[in-house]
């Protein structure tokens, strides 16, 4: 019972290509590691506004409403949730994966007239799909995942916006796994709400979940009849601590995890947004070239194929969880399982922020093929990894 009080606990060594959390630089974690200092510091309401500021220039926005909720992902799925539906409103939940049915249950669960339209894990929506039922049901707020962690399906957005706003609906985005990794153009696109996370391409420790609000979406909260149904992610009162001119304390920030948070994102603007997008794009089509040289399918037809997390179908006669233990115990590295429908069908493999560099790319598909040929599946030695070298050179 006493043993584990005298040693200190030591994570191992691992390389993150699952679904999140992507590896954290030295930079990130040594950002953890600095003094705390108080909530209300001086010097860190100073880091609060950078970090603002830092986060409009990442969701491409000027939204005034854009900061990090004390919580992971989730937590700002439901922030965006809580504070636009009150009970009776309706909602439209596009749901083609794990995370859009996640969001119709928070809005159900904030006493939201809930509609769901569905596809197929691993297809997108059409602009035509949407527009038929927002202009049908007439939803208060329309809520759709651009980058479905669970299928690795990116949906298009321009469309679709554009339809959801002609049925005088707000557009709630889902951008936990693309923020920082593919374009996300949150006032080009004309999001009224979307939320991310810190682990996912942006190579922050898990945390905080980043959200931005449109003028459109703040004047509906602030239109409210009834109060929010969670204290704790209340804007009204959570955005006044975030605002230069109040600062009114409201709960006690996760200090070391914004100092985090600033040192990641000031990492992803150094890089340049542009530059970051295209290093996953090509990393992505240099480890699927390995992929199909493997002799693997992807789940997600190329067209609306997410670069930063790659779904592969898991052949015929070979099982799922040996594999992934495999590329963990012999080579440290870490893949995802399939989720709801693509349980034992798929592994989820993120290219993701510091995690996608070709040094891994090349080691996942190594330890893939020994996980394989370990279950006599027939593959050419050394295939998957001349591929993926010889398309990063064309590159």
């Amino acid at each position: 019972m006493g043993e584990f009080r005298d040693q200190p606990f030591v994570p191992p060594s691992r390389i993150l290509l699952g679904p999140g959390p992507s590896d954290v630089s030295p930079q990130v974690l040594a950002a953890l590691a600095a003094p705390t200092i108080g909530h209300l510091d001086p010097e860190f309401l100073r880091l609060m506004d950078q970090t603002q500021q830092m986060l409009r220039e990442v969701f491409r926005t000027q939204n005034a409403l854009t900061l990090p909720v004390s919580g992971t992902g989730s937590a700002g799925m439901e922030t965006c949730v809580v504070n636009l539906i009150e009970p009776g409103d309706r909602m439209l939940v596009c749901v083609n994966g794990v995370f859009g049915n996640r969001m119709a249950d928070v809005a159900t669960r904030a006493g939201a007239v809930v509609k769901k339209i569905e596809r197929p894990f691993g297809e997108v929506f059409s602009a035509e799909e949407v527009a038929a039922a927002v202009q049908d049901f007439r939803p208060k707020v329309t809520g759709i995942v651009h980058a479905e962690t669970s299928t690795g399906a990116l949906q298009p957005l321009e469309e679709i916006s554009r339809e959801v706003h002609a049925a005088g609906s707000l557009l709630l985005v889902d951008c936990v796994t693309s923020l920082g990794g593919v374009p996300v153009e949150v006032d080009a696109w004309q999001i009224d709400a979307a939320y991310s996370g810190t682990q996912k391409c942006l190579s922050c420790p898990p945390g905080l979940a980043p959200v931005t609000f449109s003028s459109q979406a703040v004047a509906a909260m602030d239109a409210r009849k009834t109060t929010v149904a969670s204290w704790y992610l209340d804007l009204s009162m959570v955005r006044n601590y975030w605002s230069k001119q109040s600062r009114a304390y409201h709960h006690t920030a996760p200090i070391n995890m914004n100092y985090a948070l600033h040192a990641a994102l000031r990492e992803v603007l150094g890089e340049g947004l542009a530059v970051r997008q295209a290093r996953h794009l090509s990393l992505h089509q240099a480890f699927a070239a390995g992929i199909t040289a493997l002799g693997l399918e992807f789940w997600v037809r190329p067209e609306i194929r997410l670069p930063v997390l790659n779904t592969i179908r898991i052949p015929e006669g070979i099982a799922d969880q040996p594999v992934r233990a495999f590329l963990l115990q012999n080579y440290g590295v870490e893949i995802g399982a399939g989720l709801g429908s693509m349980a034992g069908k798929a592994w989820r493999i993120g290219l993701m922020g510091e995690s996608c560099r070709i040094r891994n790319v090349l080691l996942v598909l190594a330890a893939l093929e020994g996980a394989l040929r370990a279950q006599d599946f027939a593959c050419s030695p050394g295939a998957g990894v001349a591929a993926a070298q010889a398309a990063w050179k064309q590159a």
